[in-house]
């Protein structure tokens, strides 16, 4: 299933998350800093164009679509002229240098990946703190000696190439990896040789939204790759058509053997998952954003089988979960808005055969992991994690007591393992990875970071926040102790809202620095996430998309009754379809906020679905191709609701030259307008990156620059 945010809808990390920073200094000097800069502030003339579409009668006008044409020399001016004004701006706020300095220090510790057991091996990642990309390990025991086997920091200078995924074979001799190349969502793929740090002479190019899968045997592995783009568009063309191939290991790409593909549905997606017993390919389904999906199957233990359906209809999400012989187990929501566990037997798949394993309960099943005779199952409970044990029939065995309230993630390993790990983490406490003994139940700690930061003067708390309908609504806050509520808090409050993804709690050297400081955190659970099942998603996507905004002020509003701030010092964050909630919220309450930091966002509602993956969020948006969504998208597009002669708060739109997910065009076209349409002083700008995309991969060193500007932002804006 494809998202936004390309990422499972097992409990999302919001470690991502920008927060502001107060640092000491004084109200008076703040506004004299603010007062200073905006004399400075010049904007670019962005030049109109006359461009007018007709969507099913309603006339739009769009006179930056230039800005749409991220490769032309009169945008990188215009990127260029932009970016300058940016840097001036930031530059003569005295603060900045000491936030970088603070976020440097924080940064810098150590952080470890979950071990993965392959043969006599561990694999796992590590960085020393302020490493621009995490390097790949591995070690024959838990605490011996370690070599590298990736090392991604030597690939480039300047650290824009990340791994962005690897798989190694069951006997540990072999690993596939996928590069991605200054942020960009494509992945070159290639094989190394573990024993000799030697990489094999084939390459695997345009491979996008898939992973790899390998034969037991290591023969080889199966992905999902699209046709190559035409030049000039590789950042911006339409991705459609994606077919799934084996690669024989040894041989060239151009001799890789096409397994599936429906060219009559060019907006299907393909995911492969090889039983470990190595008798079926499981092939997952997906069909742009919609979680609903089906499964196909091939049978690998006869050449002459050819794929056949397991489940159709696109009635229901399934995800593969493991298998004992022909029986196959999925986590879905057939039947079950908060998931369940079910087995289909290959052999006998109608749906009158299905078996419930784990029925639906009062918490979303996250995920189920599947050892020996034995099933562990993720929960969420209110945004955080629980895990439970249950015996091959379904019935519950017992809880795992875990380190304490927060995301856990990880249970992974061969179904015949003697051990798993998961990591453990919330808004106070980072990532560390634990030990769980299948055999005994013991549970050891095995990395914990070492950091700077005394976090028992720490304190989160979650409040139920009533949104404008009467749904209620939970927000997670974190802030120092001895926080007062006077309204005097610089304050962030941070949103998401859709693609069923859960935002739960995580660590961030970010947010540590800033509640340290005195400020206050805040995530909302906003309806269109997975934190409360099915429903919890629809009600928040489609024609229902403004509950998400809805909940968004209400939570907004809720901080300031209860005194944490004030609308002057509360500021409003969120990435990609978050970008989008801050857009849309603050053209509909502009009044509400101090400074508002959209990112990655989609801003333009009538056209995302022209550009690369952009078509696969219409079943979360609708689109403007469809007569009865129109009026809908055009009454919360962040680009469309901008009003001239309206104050709006400070903004800082942050974006990336090289993202293909949400392409830059959108941030450009909504900056333009949004510097038309200011009508006071509050400063309107852009901060461009290059050598980035949509945020994964993005070197440690580019992400402590983007956040000093970002908190030098909020410092000179919020007060």
């Amino acid at each position: 299933m494809f998202c936004l945010n390309l990422i499972s809808r097992r409990a999302a990390s919001s470690s991502h998350l920008v927060v502001v920073l107060m640092f000491a200094g004084t109200a008076s000097g703040q506004d004299k800093t603010a007062s200073f800069l905006m004399e400075e502030v010049k904007y670019p003339v962005t030049k109109k164009i006359e461009v007018v579409d007709n969507y099913h009668g309603h006339l739009v006008s769009d006179p930056y679509r230039w800005l749409e044409d991220t490769e032309s020399k009169e945008t990188a001016t215009w990127i260029a002229e932009q970016n300058e004004l940016t840097d001036k701006y930031l530059s003569t706020i005295d603060r900045r240098d000491k936030i970088r300095d603070r976020l440097e220090k924080l940064w810098n510790y150590e952080r470890y990946g979950i071990p993965a057991k392959r043969g006599r091996s561990y694999l796992y990642s590590h960085n020393d703190g302020l490493q621009n990309q995490n390097i790949l390990y591995r070690s024959e025991s838990l605490e011996g000696d370690r070599e590298v086997v990736l090392d991604p920091n030597t690939l480039t200078e300047d650290g824009t190439i990340a791994l962005a995924g690897y798989a190694a074979t069951d006997d540990g001799k072999f690993l596939a990896y996928g590069l991605a190349d200054g942020g960009s969502d494509w992945r070159t793929w290639k094989i190394r040789d573990i024993e000799t740090g030697q990489d094999l002479d084939e390459v695997i190019r345009w491979v996008k939204f898939s992973g790899v899968a390998w034969k037991p045997d290591s023969s080889g592995f199966f992905y999902g790759r699209y046709a190559a783009p035409k030049e000039g568009e590789e950042l911006t063309g339409t991705n459609e058509n994606q077919q799934l191939y084996f690669h024989q290991r040894g041989e060239s790409q151009d001799h890789d053997k096409l397994i599936f593909e429906q060219p009559e549905h060019p907006k299907w997606g393909f995911s492969p998952e090889v039983t470990e017993d190595g008798r079926f390919l499981v092939i997952h389904n997906w069909k742009g954003s919609e979680p609903q999906s089906q499964v196909f199957i091939l049978d690998l233990q006869n050449p002459k089988a050819t794929v056949k359906p397991l489940i159709t209809g696109f009635d229901a999400e399934y995800e593969w979960v493991g298998s004992r012989g022909s029986t196959l187990y999925f986590l879905t929501d057939h039947q079950a808005a908060k998931r369940r566990l079910i087995a289909i037997s290959a052999d006998q798949p109608d749906r009158e055969n299905w078996i419930e394993v784990i029925a639906e309960s009062a918490n979303v099943l996250e995920s189920v992991s599947l050892f020996n005779e034995t099933f562990y199952a993720q929960s969420l409970v209110d945004a955080t994690g629980r895990v439970t044990r249950h015996d091959l029939a379904g019935n519950r065995i017992n809880e795992v007591e875990l380190p304490g309230v927060g995301t856990v993630s990880g249970f992974g390993g061969k179904q015949d393992s003697k051990e798993t790990f998961f990591s453990f983490t919330n808004n106070i406490t980072p990532v560390s990875v634990y030990r769980l003994d299948l055999m005994s139940g013991e549970i050891k700690l095995w990395r914990q970071p070492e950091i700077d930061l005394k976090s028992e003067q720490f304190i989160t708390e979650q409040l139920s926040v009533k949104s404008k309908d009467g749904t209620r609504v939970a927000m997670i806050v974190t802030r120092r102790r001895d926080t007062k509520l006077d309204g005097s808090n610089q304050t962030l409050l941070y949103g998401y809202g859709g693609f069923n993804i859960s935002i739960t709690p995580s660590f961030s050297p970010a947010t540590a620095a800033w509640v340290e400081a005195g400020g206050v955190y805040a995530v909302a659970n906003l309806r269109g996430g997975g934190e409360y099942g099915r429903e919890w998603h629809e009600s928040g996507m489609r024609k229902n998309k403004q509950n998400v905004f809805d909940d968004c002020i209400a939570a907004a509003e809720q901080l300031i009754e209860l005194g944490y701030t004030k609308p002057s010092m509360l500021a409003l964050q969120g990435r990609s379809n978050g970008g989008l909630l801050v857009g849309a919220v603050m053209t509909q309450r502009p009044d509400l906020f101090g400074a508002c930091l959209p990112a990655v966002g989609v801003m333009d509602m009538l056209r995302y679905q022209k550009f690369t993956i952009g078509w696969a969020w219409v079943a979360e948006y609708g689109s403007s191709d469809e007569a009865d969504q129109i009026e809908n998208l055009l009454s919360y597009s962040p680009l469309h609701n901008l009003r001239v002669g309206t104050c709006y708060p400070a903004t800082l739109v942050t974006t990336a030259e090289r993202d293909d997910r949400v392409v830059p065009g959108h941030s450009f076209k909504f900056a333009a307008a949004l510097q038309n349409a200011q009508a006071c002083d509050n400063p309107t700008l852009i901060r461009i990156e290059t050598r980035a995309g949509h945020g994964a991969g993005t070197p440690t060193s580019k992400r402590i620059d983007e956040y000093a500007d970002l908190w030098a932002f909020l410092y000179a804006n919020l007060r």
